[in-house]
């Protein structure tokens, strides 16, 4: 059973991928969809015996790579946090697929389509799965590799090529840190199984290592390289450029991708790596830190955005600070409760995303739209299911874990803590604001399309809302369900595969703080909720004077350059490094050096010495004239 859940997305990647032209559309949609509808079943008969009856499983398959000292296994590992991965990724992906079957019903290439999505889940499962860091590596690279193919669907548009390729040049610069830890735990460990490095972590808690001259201790150095590879995965500050255009994708590619797939590997590189962390406090600070800005960057960045899958874009950014702000505070159960939150509603918006701009031919610029309150009733009661979740409504999805994340830093009575917290608390009223002015924006306010794509606007079909209903469904009650069970009081659901330092489990303090404290992100995000609503659809030319002030158009335009950071790669850092490789690189060491000690040297010696041999052979050699001029 163990061992299906993870091979039926492979079978269906091969029959779609392979052999589409055989089966046909309805084939390859039947295999796709079947085989990764089973996976979700299996995974959920995995997650009872395993997390809720308390009963992990180890699986080897067979050696995998075994020579001299370094030796490991073609294993799978399936413990709570594993199987809790499962369940979110099989289950957004089996919405995705069956949401793909009438979204590209129309496109020429939907086998290929859905054969890169199974493949996609493939190698997500295989990185959750994994027991040893090289084996989740290969699950790693797959799912950038997937991603790319998957953003680049539409290969044709030169926007999507530019959006892949800045997807996996950026995502090189994570892979890079991830690979250089790994080599330092073998380095250390001589092992790169989990149980091994795990289990000696403490013991190499006071080991030093001399690192470019520089003595470090080998714990934090190995966590330092992973947040790297976990910052260009989880699209954090600095390494974030990437996550907004991969909405060149077709839009279940993005709510794949977003909601439970490759933007969550790093959030559970760091959970699983915990016992590692743990030891390592400077890293978690830089963690906590870089979170807190990631989120409020990215919310302030979503304001003033006019493209509607860039919005909730943005919005999946800011949430994935959040999570890692609760796994910098080491709070890695509560960080995974929200990821697991955070993918049924996320999923659920950009599906309803994908409905919207469905209904009104590949419309996206929330500008032209307006008045779809008449047209498409049921995406709108999905699209505000979605929104108030992510706004923190009280008591929807998002409300249990995003509070819950606050109230952990908080209780750290620390500077790192407190900085979270707040910065969090603006996030939130941010995070409310920009959700809804999206409502407001595509179907509150008057229409602004033309008569002939109203006309043609309507609801999707069974097979695009039956996904919806079950995303909202999770996205109203999944939190309240799961709380209890992975971050209540006494709870033992995680078990052995999260480890917290005894004097890192506040939990407890958490639950008794002021209730001042814990209801003041809640006041923001109903205040943000009310000002957006109130300045869209009552003050409209008020919001418009504020933009245009002096002030206000240096705000507008900082965030809707995304402070600058696309500028600053592009032109100092990028083109610098061009100019440096061009004129050093290439001129002085390339055709230079290597050119002169290579094939122009060995030319302008040997070719004096060839020119006198030629002459001295012709001047001797009397060639008969016919041979020349028959030549």
């Amino acid at each position: 059973m163990y061992l299906l859940i993870i091979t039926l997305p492979l079978i269906g990647t091969i029959f779609s991928g392979l052999f589409g032209n055989k089966i046909g559309v309805v084939g390859a949609k039947l295999i796709t969809v079947t085989s990764i509808t089973l996976s979700f079943i299996l995974s959920c008969f995995a997650f009872y015996e395993v997390a809720l009856q308390g009963s992990p499983c180890y699986i080897e398959i067979f050696k995998w790579f075994d020579s001299e000292m370094i030796s490991f296994s073609w294993g799978f590992l399936f413990d709570s946090l594993t199987v809790t991965m499962l369940i979110v990724v099989t289950s957004i992906s089996t919405c995705v697929h069956i949401y793909s079957t009438e979204y590209m019903s129309t496109d020429p290439h939907i086998q290929r389509f859905m054969a890169y999505l199974s493949f996609f889940t493939f190698f997500m499962l295989i990185l959750v799965t994994a027991d040893n860091f090289f084996q989740m590596f290969l699950g790693w690279e797959g799912v950038g590799l997937c991603s790319y193919l998957l953003i680049n669907f539409w290969f044709g548009r030169i926007q999507a090529n530019k959006a892949a390729l800045k997807a996996i040049i950026v995502n090189r610069i994570g892979d890079i840190g991830l690979a250089l830890g790994i080599f330092t735990i073998y380095y250390v460990f001589n092992s790169i199984d989990y149980a091994t490095v795990f289990a000696l972590a403490p013991v190499f808690k006071d080991y030093y290592v001399i690192f470019f001259g520089f003595e470090i201790n080998v714990l934090t150095l190995i966590c330092f390289f992973f947040f790297i590879g976990a910052t260009g995965k989880s699209a954090q500050v600095g390494l974030h450029t990437w996550l907004p255009d991969a909405m060149e994708g077709p839009t279940p590619v993005s709510a794949l991708i977003h909601a439970a797939t490759m933007v969550t590997a790093g959030v559970f590189l760091i959970v699983r790596c915990s016992p590692i962390f743990e030891y390592a406090p400077t890293v978690s600070l830089i963690i906590t830190i870089s979170g807190a800005m990631t989120a409020f960057i990215a919310a302030s960045i979503g304001l003033v955005q006019n493209d509607l899958k860039r919005v909730i874009a943005y919005s999946t950014c800011s949430q994935l600070g959040y999570m890692m702000v609760a796994c910098g505070t080491s709070g890695y159960a509560v960080g995974m409760f929200h990821l697991t939150n955070h993918a049924f509603f996320k999923a659920l918006l950009f599906l309803s995303a994908g409905s919207i701009i469905h209904a009104l031919s590949d419309e996206q610029d929330m500008r032209k739209m307006g008045g779809l309150l008449h047209l498409l009733p049921f995406t709108y009661s999905m699209m505000f299911i979605g929104s108030l979740s992510l706004m923190g409504f009280p008591f929807l999805t998002g409300f249990y874990s995003k509070d819950l994340i606050l109230e952990w830093t908080y209780s750290q009575y620390s500077i790192n803590g407190t900085f979270a917290y707040w910065l969090g608390s603006i996030s939130a009223f941010l995070t409310a604001f920009y959700s809804m002015r999206v409502l407001s924006l595509t179907f509150l306010k008057k229409p602004l399309m033309s008569r002939a794509i109203i006309s043609h606007a309507h609801e999707p079909y069974y097979t695009m809302t039956g996904p919806l209903f079950f995303l909202s469904f999770c996205s109203i009650f999944i939190g309240y369900i799961l709380k209890d069970m992975m971050v209540g009081l006494g709870s033992d659901f995680w078990g052995s595969s999260i480890f917290v330092l005894p004097e890192n489990v506040l939990l407890l303090e958490a639950e008794f703080l002021e209730t001042k404290i814990k209801i003041f992100p809640v006041i923001l995000s109903l205040f943000g909720g009310g000002f957006a609503f109130l300045f869209y659809n009552f003050f409209f030319k008020a919001l418009v004077n504020l933009k245009l002030s002096f002030l206000g158009k240096k705000f507008y335009t900082f965030f809707n350059r995304k402070w600058f950071f696309d500028k600053i790669y592009n032109e100092i850092l990028s083109q610098n490094t061009l100019t440096v490789a061009y004129e050093h690189g290439y001129q002085n060491i390339d055709r230079g050096v290597i050119e002169l000690i290579g094939p122009n040297g060995i030319w302008q010696l040997f070719s004096p010495i060839s020119n006198k041999l030629n002459y001295a052979f012709n001047f001797h050699i009397d060639t008969p004239k016919k041979i020349t001029q028959l030549f």
